[in-house]
C-alpha cells in the first residue's frame, strides 16, 4: 500500500509504515517571539516524512487528535505545515503563513493549545502516519506520556522520540560549557549567580579590548624588595646585613582563565566543581582572546578536553610551580592517561607541560542578543558550546511605571513594545526583558529612571535606524494643528541650569501605545497573613505563627504558600516542574504538597465541587508559570514541612515565632 502527499502539483509516494514520532516541544517551538522558529530535524525530514531533499517547498497536512475533553472542540483541526527548503544541516522551518509572523502549526500550539514555555517544556507533541495524505497530530502532556508511548507501543507501531533541546536546573548543573543568551533583562546573569550560589566562581566581563594576555596572563611590572648591587653586581651592605630597595620587577600574573585552570585542578581529586564565568562573551573578539585555547574547548563523554596542547614557557613554569605539592594516586594517573592511550598525559599536565581541561571546570558564560553585531561568534566556536535561551516572560512582580500619579503596568508595556520592536526591526535581538529596568521596593519604576534607561534604549539603540512613523511615536499637534514627532529631547525640560522629565510626554508614549493602566500598585503587605488565628479541623482557634527568612507572621496553612513564594522569587528561571521537583524530594508527606498547573488539573478534572478544589490550592507565578500549593496543613503536617525545608538547601529558613 502506498502513501500518497503532494505539493506544488507534485506527487510523492512513500510505503506505509505505521510510524509514530515524538519529540518534546523545544523553547522556540512554544515561545510567542513572532518567528518562524518552528523547526523540524533532518531524521523528521528524510527519515520520517521521506521528503526528497530536491523539494524546495514541500506542504504537509496534520490533523490534531485531542487526548482529553479539555482539547476535544480541536478535535480534526487542519494544519497545513509549510517548510522551507532543506539547509545545510538537513532540516527544515516552517513558513509563517498567518498575520503574527508565526508559522501555523506554531499559532496552534499557542493560541490554540494555549502552550507556552517553560510550563510546558516538559510536554511532547507527536506525529503519526496515518497511511492516508494526512498525518495525525497529537499533544502529550508528560504526565500522559509513558501510557501514550505504551499504547501505541502495543498497537505494533513504530515508535521513535526526539529529546527537546530545553535544559532544566539539574541539566544545567552538569553542562560543562554552555552560553546563556537573550534579550537585555532576561535574568542571564541571575540565573549562574543562582546556580553557582556557594561554589567556587572566577568571574570576567569580556570588551573590545580584551585578548589572551587579559584573560589568561602575561608578564606586567610590579615592585619587590630586592638587593642593591654595586657595579660588579654584587650585593651591597652595611656592616653583615644587605641592603635592600623597592625595585620595579616583571612577574607573570594569571588571569582569570588560569586562575580557573589551576584551581580546577587543584580541586580535582576531590571533585570539587570550579566555575568560570564569562560575563558579554560577544563583546570581545573570541578568536583573539581564547587563542589556541579554542582546541582545548573540544570535551569527550568524560568532561575532559579531547585535544591537550603544548603550554608556553612562561605557563609551564607558573602551572608547574602551582601543581608542585599534588600528590596523585596511581589510579589517578590511569585514569587520565587511559583517556590518552596511556601517553603519560598526567605527568604532563602536572608539570605545566600541557593543557588539559578537567571534567570539574565548567565555563559558563552570557550573551545578549541586542549586542551580537560587536563581534560575530563563528559557527566553530558556536558548536563547542551548549547554548541555553532565557525568554522574555511575566516574573510576576506586579510592577508599574508611576507617570503624572498613574501607573502603568510594567508587563503590559513590555508586551506591546517588544511587538513593535519585532514589527519594525524584523528582529528580535532588540526587544525588552522583565529585568531590563528594575523598580524601587515599592514596585515602582519612577519616570526618572524609565526615561533615562528605556526610552534612551530604544531612541538610540532600537529605532534610531528606522523612520518613527509609527503612531507610537506621535507628538501632541501644535497651535497649527501640525503633527510631530516625539523626539528623545522632547522627555526633558529646563529647570534652571537642571533637566526635568517631562512626564507628559511619557505619559503622551504609553498612551500611544495603550499600555494598560491599573488602579494602584500591589503593596499588600507580604509580612501579615489576612487571617490572623486559623482554625483546626476540630474547631480549635491556632494562633501559632511562623516566619519565613526572618519575614512575616504567618498562620500553619498559610506559611507553606509564603515559604514557596519566595523561593519562586528568589529563583525566576525556575519552571513549574522545576518547582515542583524540588520541593517534592523534601519528603514531605503532604497530599498534593505541590503540582504544576497540569498535573492539578488532570487530578481534578472530575471533581464533582470544583470550587472546593480550588479552595484547597493556591496559585504562585513564577516567570510565567503556574504551581499549585496545598493549605492543609495541621500540627504535625506543618512541623514535618519545617523540619525538612529548614534541612535543605533551598534557602528558606521557617522560624515558629509564637505558638
Amino acid at each position: 500500500m502506498q502513501k500518497l502527499w503532494r505539493n506544488s502539483g507534485v506527487n510523492y509516494y512513500k510505503m506505509a509504515q505505521s510510524n509514530l514520532k515524538i519529540q518534546q516541544f523545544r523553547a522556540n517551538d512554544i515561545v510567542d517571539n513572532g518567528g518562524k522558529q518552528f523547526e523540524l530535524g533532518k531524521s523528521w525530514c528524510l527519515d520520517f516524512f521521506q521528503i526528497p531533499v530536491e523539494d524546495i517547498n514541500p506542504i504537509i497536512n496534520l490533523v490534531f487528535k485531542p487526548l482529553s475533553e479539555k482539547h476535544a472542540h480541536l478535535s480534526d483541526y487542519r494544519i497545513e505545515l509549510k517548510l522551507a527548503e532543506v539547509t545545510k544541516r538537513e532540516d527544515r522551518k516552517a513558513y509563517s503563513n498567518s498575520e503574527t509572523g508565526r508559522s501555523q502549526i506554531k499559532d496552534f500550539f499557542i493560541d490554540k493549545l494555549h502552550l507556552k514555555w517553560p510550563d510546558n517544556s516538559e510536554d511532547y507533541f507527536a506525529i503519526m502516519d496515518t497511511n492516508s495524505t494526512e498525518y495525525n497530530l497529537y499533544y502529550i502532556p508528560q504526565l500522559m506520556y509513558e501510557n501514550f508511548i505504551s499504547f501505541f507501543k502495543s498497537q505494533d507501531i513504530n515508535v521513535t522520540t526526539v529529546a527537546g533541546n530545553h535544559l532544566n536546573i539539574t541539566d544545567k548543573n552538569k553542562i560543562l560549557q554552555q552560553i546563556f543568551y537573550g534579550a537585555p533583562g532576561t535574568s542571564k546573569s541571575y540565573t549562574i549567580n543562582r546556580i553557582t550560589r556557594d561554589k567556587e566562581v572566577i568571574r570576567t566581563t569580556f570588551h573590545p579590548d580584551s585578548d589572551y594576555s587579559t584573560f589568561v596572563g602575561a608578564y606586567k611590572p610590579t615592585t619587590d624588595m630586592l638587593p642593591i648591587c654595586n657595579e660588579l653586581g654584587e650585593p651591597m651592605k652595611i656592616g653583615g646585613t644587605s641592603l635592600h630597595k623597592e625595585q620595579i620587577v616583571y612577574k607573570f600574573v594569571a588571569q582569570s582563565f588560569l586562575q580557573a585552570y589551576i584551581n580546577a585542578w587543584k580541586m580535582w581529586l576531590d571533585g570539587t566543581p570550579q566555575y568560570l564565568v564569562i560575563e558579554e562573551i560577544n563583546r570581545g573578539n573570541c578568536a583573539q582572546i581564547f587563542g589556541d585555547l579554542f582546541q582545548l574547548l573540544d570535551r569527550n563523554d568524560a568532561g575532559y578536553s579531547d585535544y591537550p596542547i603544548t603550554a608556553d614557557k612562561d605557563m609551564q613554569k607558573q602551572l608547574n610551580e602551582a601543581f608542585k605539592e599534588i600528590k596523585l594516586p596511581n589510579e589517578k594517573v590511569s585514569e587520565i592517561d587511559s583517556m590518552y592511550n596511556d601517553k603519560s598525559i598526567a605527568g604532563k599536565i602536572f608539570k605545566g607541560e600541557l593543557l588539559v581541561l578537567p571534567n570539574n571546570l565548567y565555563i559558563w558564560a552570557t550573551m545578549n542578543t541586542s549586542d551580537q553585531s560587536l563581534f560575530p561568534i563563528d559557527s566553530a566556536f558556536k558548536r563547542r558550546w551548549d547554548w541555553t535561551y532565557m525568554p522574555i516572560s511575566d516574573a510576576g512582580k506586579g510592577w508599574v511605571i508611576e507617570v503624572d500619579g498613574k501607573h502603568y503596568d510594567w508587563w503590559d508595556f513590555l508586551t506591546k513594545i517588544n511587538d513593535k520592536i519585532a514589527s519594525t526591526t524584523s528582529s528580535e535581538d532588540k526587544k525588552l526583558g522583565y529585568f531590563f529596568c528594575k523598580a524601587d521596593k515599592d514596585k515602582i519604576i519612577k519616570p526618572d529612571r524609565f526615561v533615562g534607561k528605556v526610552l534612551f534604549y530604544l531612541w538610540n539603540d532600537v529605532f534610531k535606524d528606522y523612520e518613527f512613523n509609527n503612531d507610537i511615536f506621535n507628538d501632541e499637534k501644535d497651535s497649527e494643528g501640525q503633527e510631530h514627532k516625539l523626539t528623545f529631547d522632547k522627555f526633558y525640560k529646563s529647570d534652571g541650569h537642571e533637566s526635568k522629565v517631562a512626564e507628559e510626554k511619557v505619559e503622551l508614549f504609553l498612551k500611544n501605545l495603550d499600555v494598560r493602566i491599573v488602579s494602584a500598585v500591589n503593596k499588600e503587605s507580604e509580612n501579615t497573613d489576612p487571617d490572623i488565628n486559623e482554625v483546626d479541623e476540630r474547631g480549635n482557634t491556632d494562633t501559632s505563627r511562623y516566619s519565613i527568612n526572618g519575614i512575616g507572621s504567618y498562620g500553619k496553612c498559610r506559611a507553606p504558600f509564603e515559604a514557596i513564594k519566595m523561593f519562586c522569587s528568589e529563583n525566576p528561571s525556575l519552571s513549574s516542574s522545576d518547582v515542583v521537583s524540588r520541593w517534592l524530594s523534601l519528603g514531605v508527606k503532604i497530599p498534593n504538597l505541590i503540582e504544576t498547573e497540569v498535573q492539578y488539573k488532570e487530578r481534578t478534572v472530575d471533581s464533582k465541587d470544583q470550587k472546593l478544589a480550588d479552595k484547597s490550592k493556591i496559585h504562585i507565578l513564577t516567570d510565567g508559570t503556574t504551581v499549585y500549593v496545598s493549605n492543609q496543613f495541621n500540627p504535625e503536617r506543618i512541623q514535618d514541612f519545617v523540619n525538612k525545608v529548614n534541612e535543605s538547601d533551598l534557602g528558606i529558613h521557617i522560624e515558629k515565632i509564637r505558638e
